[in-house]
């Protein structure tokens, strides 16, 4: 790991490949602080050079030491002891190599990787992939780990320091040549431990430096790097991209033939054989658009292409392992045979609509407030649909029918939309409702057929008369005057009955049933009533009551 750390430590521009002097070097632009790292390279050599030397002392002493030992327990101590050893032998031996040579020759020396062990065919593919990612962040990671060693050396170093104090401390008062000769080795040993170290810290810092020194900014490096991956795999982006365009026109030929020769395939209500078609045709298209990609990065060979090609597919097929039971519904609802089928009634957003056609966007009708709207199939996984009946009612009223809500307003139907609802009320003021709010108010339909019902009050002396002969007079004169101001046609049904034999009238009730079309005249049909029985009060004498006539009197101020 410390080679691989430390392979780029200090190029030696000077003699690295080809042996001409690189910018930077004596006689060029910089050549001052390129004398500088030279220098600090060959300090660094000299260094590792003593270091080797003493290790491999201490190797030759060590193996003499287990040859000449009887206890298997400081063979193993001092087998242990050998081994670290030669571990910091090899450390010390291959950063000479690499500092001297100025390239990293870590990968000559590695032997061949492990295949990956978990799912190894389908890593294998993806292998190229997570390489490319891996390079990508190389600098970055690198710099992290030198940053780590260096941080743990230096957290090292002055433990060792100490070590060597204390051992120093001991020499200088110990009067036994044993343990002097003792401490004598434990001090060598830590001191060479320490030079180890001094010597990783230094050379990490170099590289440091040098790996610092050619960052660039992210931007840069991110435009860099798209730069390159799009100069060498632009052609086959390319082609990928062609054999798309390719697949959907291919697809549209098909689905236009389709249209033109298969019977039926044009019909709102296509039979489960087309659907069923269809269906087959759109998944075989996604299957295409998504293999033909892969196949070309295959086809020439671009492992990384290929690979990212591997992981997009994964990602697909988790979200659809997630999202199955309801695309499954949604097929089911495509074929027509699921829980929402063409032609029946359904509830949606507290609305009634008809289910006009199924398809990718589905069509939904009110075929009396005359709305339509597109929703996705997906919309309609959660619902279910009945067949409706021909009496069944879609909506209160049509666009320009007149209607009373049960706060009293009444007013014309301007617009109808599945949000919201307009009434032109008379005098011109418009009053909107959420289609909710409009529902829930119970709107009254004058449209059709509407009717009045207003009561008249005449004094207790025509007693004998109230029951017979005024019904009867009052319900001519009401349908005489009806005809005389144009309202004939429209009255369709007239009674005026007793009613009511009230505190201090006798109550006669007007009961006129109009058709539809005098709905804009509801409020003005109501009041020619009440004068139309004043009128035949007047015309035959009959007596109104004081506070029918005070009643009266005070409306028709108001009025």
């Amino acid at each position: 790991m410390l080679a691989g750390i430390l392979w780029s430590l200090l190029p030696i521009w000077v003699y690295a490949q080809s042996g001409e002097p690189a910018a930077g070097a004596p006689g060029g632009e910089g050549s001052g602080s390129q004398t500088r790292l030279v220098a600090g390279t060959l300090d660094t050599l000299s260094s590792f050079v003593d270091l080797r030397n003493a290790i491999l002392k201490d190797i030759t002493s060590v193996n003499e030491e287990i040859g000449a030992s009887q206890s298997e327990a400081e063979k193993e101590s001092l087998n242990l002891q050998l081994d670290k050893l030669e571990s910091d032998l090899r450390a010390v031996t291959e950063n000479f190599e690499n500092i001297s040579a100025g390239l990293d020759i870590q990968a000559l020396r590695e032997e061949k990787a492990e295949e990956f062990s978990i799912q190894r065919e389908l890593f294998a593919l993806l292998k190229p992939a997570l390489d490319e990612m891996k390079e990508m962040t190389s600098h970055v990671r690198q710099k992290s780990d030198l940053k780590d060693q260096i941080a743990t050396y230096e957290e090292s170093l002055p433990v060792i320091a100490q070590a060597i104090a204390n051992v120093e401390r001991l020499l200088s008062q110990s009067r036994d040549e044993s343990v002097t000769q003792a401490l004598k080795t434990t001090m060598d040993k830590w001191q060479r431990q320490q030079t180890f170290m001094q010597s990783e810290v230094q050379a990490a810092r170099l590289q440091l430096e040098e790996l610092i020194s050619s960052e660039v900014s992210i931007g840069e490096a991110s435009q860099s790097y798209l730069k390159t991956f799009f100069q060498q795999r632009g052609l086959y982006l390319t082609i990928a991209l062609l054999v798309v365009i390719g697949i959907l026109l291919l697809s549209r030929l098909i689905h236009q033939a389709m249209l033109r020769f298969m019977p039926g395939f044009k019909k709102l209500h296509r039979s489960f054989r087309i659907r069923l078609a269809e269906l087959i045709h759109r998944v075989v298209t996604i299957f295409l658009l998504i293999i033909g990609p892969m196949v070309v990065f295959y086809v020439v060979e671009d492992w990384v292409l290929f690979s990212l090609s591997i992981l997009v597919l994964l990602g697909v097929g988790w979200t659809l392992r997630q999202a199955l039971p309801r695309y499954l519904h949604q097929v089911q609802i495509f074929l027509n045979v699921g829980s929402v089928r063409e032609g029946e009634r359904i509830c949606l957003d507290g609305l009634p609509w008809q289910v006009r056609q199924i398809n990718v966007f589905c069509t939904l009708v009110n075929p009396v407030a005359e709305l339509t709207q597109r929703v996705p199939i997906a919309d309609l996984v959660d619902l279910k649909s009945r067949p409706s009946k021909r009496d069944e009612p879609w909506f209160p009223c049509r666009k320009g029918d007149w209607v009373m809500l049960n706060d009293g307003i009444r007013g014309k139907v301007d617009g109808i939309s599945p949000e919201l609802i307009q009434l032109v009320e008379e005098g011109g003021t418009r009053t909107t409702y959420l289609a909710s709010e409009f529902l829930a108010k119970s709107p009254r339909n004058l449209a059709t057929n509407f009717r009045i019902r207003e009561t008249f009050g005449i004094s207790y002396k025509l007693q004998k008369d109230s029951t017979t002969n005024i019904p009867d007079i009052l319900r001519s004169y009401i349908q005489q005057r009806a005809e005389q101001e144009g309202y004939g046609e429209g009255l369709l049904n007239l009674r005026v009955e007793f009613e009511l034999a009230n505190n201090s009238s006798l109550d006669i009730a007007v009961i006129a049933d109009f058709n539809g079309e005098l709905s804009e005249a509801y409020n003005r049909l109501r009041r020619a009533i009440q004068r139309w029985c004043v009128e035949a009060s007047t015309e035959n004498n009959w007596e109104i009551p004081f506070p029918q006539m005070t009643l009266h009197g005070a409306v028709g101020r108001t009025e």
